[in-house]
């Protein structure tokens, strides 16, 4: 059985707080495509089980990509808002 050891830096959870936060400020379209081979048919659910799998995971270097998953699909939304 794996054990998982909650991170003791509060960095870890502070850098996905911030983007949380981003998040919460913001209106998601139900779908959204992120590049030509990454297709999210339900943003907001697809959001909401990535914080939930960066808070589990925080601190573990091995899986991050939860957190830039969300940073690449920040960026999207930024650069659709400045249009």
């Amino acid at each position: 059985m794996l054990i998982r050891k909650k991170s003791d830096n509060p960095e870890d959870y502070r850098k996905i707080k911030v983007v949380e936060e981003w998040f919460e400020q913001q209106q998601l379209p139900a779908s959204m495509q992120l590049d030509s081979a990454t297709y999210i048919p339900d943003l907001p659910d697809t959001v909401s089980r990535l914080f939930e799998q960066s808070y589990l995971y925080a601190g573990n270097p091995r899986m991050e990509g939860s957190l830039w998953l969300l940073l690449r699909i920040k960026k999207k939304l930024e650069g659709e808002a400045s249009l």
